[in-house]
């Protein structure tokens, strides 16, 4: 793995670490529900560096998956967080 990918990892990594703090202070659902999407895509993103150093083929696929998953889970969090309100 070249320093571009240890310092890109590095990056994502330092923003997930403020996100989980959020988590555990936030007050409002709302604030939870976008520090854990922010959690989840970047970890979708570690999984896309890897998948991009490593050449796996499966990985893209997987990627995919998880970020339609990810946004039909973003829509319900928002669902919920606005109590059904359109």
């Amino acid at each position: 793995m070249t320093p571009v990918t240890w310092t890109v990892l590095a990056v994502i990594a330092a923003t997930m670490i403020p996100a989980a703090y959020r988590i555990a202070t936030a007050r409002s659902d709302a604030d939870r529900a976008v520090s854990s999407d922010l959690i989840f895509f970047a970890f979708v993103g570690v999984v896309a560096v890897l998948g991009l150093t490593l050449a796996g083929g499966v990985v893209f696929d997987v990627i995919l998956v998880a970020t339609v998953v990810g946004f039909l889970a973003t829509m319900s969090m928002a669902r919920l967080v606005t109590r059904g309100k359109r």
